[in-house]
């Protein structure tokens, strides 16, 4: 444990006393339990654990209980490489995609490996050791847990999970329905014949409003300022003509392929010609909206696509919820609430017998836990991202943050990759530890999420930095980090390894 004056652990809580792992992953969500995957696949003589600070596994999957809950992202590439996903719906909804990662977990025996209610807190690495110790706490009977281990990997993406962002709203305790947060959605809220307004304009409240409509009176989305919304199939016919002639798993990897070049030209192609881009966005919601239904200003963003995520909406069902009637768009602000509803900024009230707050996540670096080298104190906004997973003067120490252009698992599945591939290279070489230098001198530095999402936004202080040279950029495209991460040389000369050894740390 890192003392109060700065010293680095003492010698005996490195003792045989405290359980020991090679690596230990904290965090058991789609991104933690893809990489023991890897690990057990690839390195099968490597011992190592997951901490996960809730009751089950799962993540993002399990916290999310709001109706409808579903990906943005197709299955065939937020799925697992080396595991198919079989299913007839590409854009999955929350259960089954909850039941493919716990289902995985099982299969390649990670699910004996995880810890669970044990939320790490604190990690301290010894030089002189060459070791992490993570301190930990278990968040049912609040006693403290001690693991030690060789490498350091943290899984947690990045939301906070203990609270989502809502805004101060003017009056809103005189309101006296039910409001809500979509990550802190009662079991036993019933929306049936009631009046619901859903405040926001991202995914969650796209995903909320057709969902809630099916037995709600009415549901209003009303949102501050629009955002793009694609109306994409929730079936990939062509997996569906590959997986009768190719087979399951060949069918998936070609479906994967043709899905991520999809994605990647999509991207690429509304970053150069966003008005192309809006035409098109246009042309398709008109396609599924009532004729004459005004577009401007419910959705036409006064950004560019993908200057923000896309918004997407399997089989337009946010459409044909407005065209049924049983949905509404109003573009307004709340000025504030009343007992009954929320009063707009242009003097219009809306009645509401439920008002969700889809306002948005706050976001939080390594699931909060803090991070000393030698008893002094990591200052994660002043270090650089190196790769897009480890971080300059932090040894032994790996994360996993997906893509935000493209499906998130997609650069997670590589980041595991180059992870494995590491260690591999260090135990050939006895090496024991490995740290990253600073970036080259020179080089600007910029926040990590570059693109203009509020969360983004509001969070970007607490995260280290990317910077503009090589190898120190957070990559939007798949290509380049598959160059970097899958095919590069381990040992690229921005990486200096030792090896510990009875008479101390020597140089490899």
């Amino acid at each position: 444990m890192a003392s109060p004056t700065g010293d680095e652990p003492s010698g005996d809580e490195f003792s045989a006393s405290v359980p020991h792992v090679d690596t230990l992953i904290i965090g058991a969500g789609l991104s933690g339990i893809g990489v023991a995957c890897r690990i057990g696949r690839s390195m099968p003589g490597h011992s190592y654990l997951i901490l996960e600070g809730r009751r089950a596994s799962g993540g993002t999957w399990d916290l999310f209980r709001y109706p409808g809950i579903r990906s943005d992202s197709d299955l065939h590439t937020l799925g697992y490489s080396f595991r198919p996903w079989t299913q007839d719906r590409a854009i999955a909804d929350g259960a089954d995609i909850l039941s493919y990662i716990r289902d995985t977990a099982r299969e390649y025996a990670v699910d004996r490996h995880i810890r669970f209610n044990l939320r790490a807190v604190r990690a301290d690495w010894s030089s002189r050791d060459g070791r992490w110790m993570v301190h930990a706490l278990d968040t049912l009977t609040r006693e403290p847990a001690r693991f030690t281990c060789r490498f350091l990997f943290s899984a947690t993406g990045y939301y906070n999970y203990e609270a989502g962002h809502t805004p101060e709203f003017r009056d809103a305790e005189l309101f006296r329905g039910t409001r809500v947060h979509p990550q802190h959605w009662p079991g036993d809220l019933d929306h049936t014949d009631r009046r619901v307004v859903v405040i926001g304009s991202g995914a969650t409240a796209v995903t909320l409003v057709p969902a809630m409509a099916r037995r709600a009176a009415h549901v209003t989305l009303l949102q501050r300022s629009p955002s793009y919304v694609l109306p994409v199939p929730s079936k990939d016919s062509v997996a569906r003509v590959l997986g009768r002639v190719a087979g399951p798993r060949r069918a998936y990897e070609l479906t994967r392929r043709k899905n991520l070049l999809q994605q990647t030209f999509i991207y690429r192609s509304s970053r150069r010609f966003p008005r192309g881009a809006k035409a098109v966005i246009r042309f398709l919601q008109r396609r599924v909206l009532p004729s004459g239904y005004p577009l401007d200003p419910h959705f036409r963003p006064a950004y560019d696509p993908w200057d923000q995520r896309l918004c997407v909406v399997p089989d337009g069902d946010l459409f044909k919820a407005i065209s049924s009637g049983r949905a509404s768009v109003v573009t307004d602000r709340v000025e504030r609430f009343t007992e009954r509803g929320i009063v707009l900024r242009s003097g219009r009230e809306l009645a509401a017998d439920i008002v969700v707050t889809a306002t948005g996540l706050d976001l939080l670096a390594f699931g909060g836990v803090a991070l000393s080298v030698d008893g002094r104190a990591v200052d994660v906004p002043r270090a650089t991202a190196y790769k897009g997973m480890m971080l300059s003067g932090v040894p032994n120490f790996a994360f996993a943050i997906g893509y935000t252009n493209i499906s998130w698992t997609l650069r997670v599945g590589l980041v595991g990759e180059y992870f494995c591939r590491l260690m591999a290279y260090m135990e050939a070489r006895e090496h024991t530890s490995f740290e990253v230098g600073a970036c080259p001198p020179g080089s600007t530095r910029k926040p990590m999420f570059d693109f203009a999402a509020g969360y983004a936004q509001r969070s970007a202080g607490i995260f280290p930095k990317q910077a503009d040279s090589p190898l120190w950029r957070m990559n939007t495209d798949y290509t380049e980090d598959e160059r970097i991460l899958r095919y590069a040389a381990v040992d690229d000369g921005h990486i200096r390894f030792t090896r510990h050894t009875p008479d101390g740390v020597a140089p490899a």
